[in-house]
């Protein structure tokens, strides 16, 4: 019997220093989903990366084995030992597993609670998982489920009114630390779905913006022309530094954008003029190290979580109505894992039938004389509607024994009364002789 992990760190768990060394893009997620399913640690693998979390969903046959390749895994990716990764993870199994990625999509385990980002991290991660066919029907059946449980609880709870976000949190800081971000100048560097949230908050407090980015430059200039900014390439970060009160970086990139090295000149031709600089990315954007130089203020994703938290409470009351949405949910995808435990051996039954009416029909096509097509049409659906009723009883009990403890019992004895694990006749081993037919004229 296989068994459904997850296996991860987030930011409940883990510092920013220790995600950002575990935030996957999709090439290293891809690579470690086919060395887990490569070397057998796994059925099925998926990989769930964002600036938050780093999780890998599994299904294996020997959960102790996979848990230890899957930290040995991360381990590596962070170029530290295991020991030390073992206290930042979490490991959850079977319906545990389930209900946390549930919970992740629906935004119930996010920073912010309710957030909309998160829904679709995950259904680019299962995406990515079929294309590189890692996944398959568990984990596939598992985050349809999870999407299908993040969509409800938006649209049916106030978890997530006011779309407050990561990037929205980062502009009210931003307002906080220089003022009234009216006719106030910002460069948002990326062009990502948090990079447009982020230009959506800032143009709605009347603030100018230049959007920065080299490999969705195209995506730059569209942010531009919706939100009457410019646009210019990472290559310009040097010149464009110079004028903005407010830096808010949300980018995939593997290092540093922004270091010591590039701002320290930067900040000398600003004449004293302060710059505020959000890093909303993980890996981290902007060197920690720039924080000493005079007149720079650094706000990354952890100080965010504490002005989020502080803000929490008030929206219990749509957690609670959402995870009730998230148990419903849930229990039609353990209602579904449960008839896996059956569902062969209902198949292999109605199979077994159906070629035992093809055995006895072809055993006898000599033997009907006189008959039309619409009669042989007639006779092979009476001896299909028999075989279907004989099943019908067996069929429904066992699908009600799904996930009870008898439920093996039974399925084990059925599998050898009608002999479906071996290879066997299926006629009963003579020819199923019938009486012919003759019709009258």
């Amino acid at each position: 019997m296989s068994e459904l992990l997850a296996l991860g760190l987030s930011h409940k768990t883990a510092p920013l220093g220790l995600r950002e060394r575990l935030a996957l893009p999709e090439g290293r997620a891809a690579g470690l989903m086919a060395d887990l399913t490569g070397s057998g640690a796994a059925i099925e693998a998926t990989v769930v990366s964002t600036c938050n979390r780093t999780e890998v969903y599994l299904v294996a046959v020997d959960p102790v084995v996979a848990e230890s390749d899957v930290l040995s895994a991360l381990a590596s990716q962070a170029d530290i030992r295991p020991t030390e990764l073992v206290g930042h993870l979490y490991a959850l199994r079977g319906p545990d597993a389930a209900r946390h990625l549930f919970q992740v999509t629906a935004g119930l385990d996010s920073m912010i609670l309710g957030e909309a980002e998160i829904q679709g991290q995950v259904k680019r991660a299962h995406e990515l998982s079929l294309v590189e066919g890692a996944s398959g029907p568990i984990l596939g059946r598992l985050f349809r489920g999870a999407i299908a449980a993040g969509g409800r609880a938006r649209n049916e709870t106030g978890i997530s009114e006011k779309g407050v976000s990561v990037a929205s949190v980062a502009v009210t800081e931003a307002r906080r630390a220089v003022g009234d971000l009216a006719n106030r100048q910002a460069l948002v560097v990326g062009a990502g779905d948090t990079a447009e949230l982020v230009a959506r908050a800032l143009n709605s407090r009347g603030t100018e913006s230049v959007f920065i980015a080299n490999r969705h430059f195209d995506r730059a200039q569209g942010l531009a022309q919706r939100f009457g900014g410019e646009a210019a390439r990472v290559a310009d970060l040097p010149q464009r530094l110079t004028a903005p009160d407010i830096v808010i970086s949300a980018t995939n990139s593997p290092h540093h954008l922004i270091d010591r090295e590039l701002l320290e000149p930067v900040m000398e031709a600003r004449d004293g003029k302060p710059l505020f600089l959000v890093d909303l990315a993980v890996p981290r954007d902007i060197d920690p190290e720039v924080r000493d130089l005079p007149g720079v203020t650094v706000t990354d994703i952890d100080d965010l979580q504490v002005v989020v938290e502080r803000n929490a409470a008030g929206r219990a009351a749509e957690a609670r109505k959402a995870e009730r949405i998230i148990t419903a949910e849930l229990d039609l995808f353990e209602s579904w894992l449960d008839s896996l435990e059956v569902l062969p051996a209902v198949v292999a039954l109605r199979e077994r039938a159906d070629e035992i009416v093809r055995r006895v029909l072809a055993e006898n096509e000599n033997r009907w004389t006189g008959l039309g097509d619409a009669d042989r049409e007639r006779v092979e659906a009476v001896a299909r509607a028999v075989a279907q009723r004989l099943l019908h009883e067996p069929t429904i009990r066992l699908k009600e024994l799904a996930g009870t403890e008898p439920a093996y019992e039974v399925v084990n004895t059925v599998r050898e009364l009608f002999g479906l694990d071996v290879e066997t006749d299926p006629g009963g081993g003579s020819e199923a002789t019938v009486t012919p037919i003759r019709r009258d004229v």
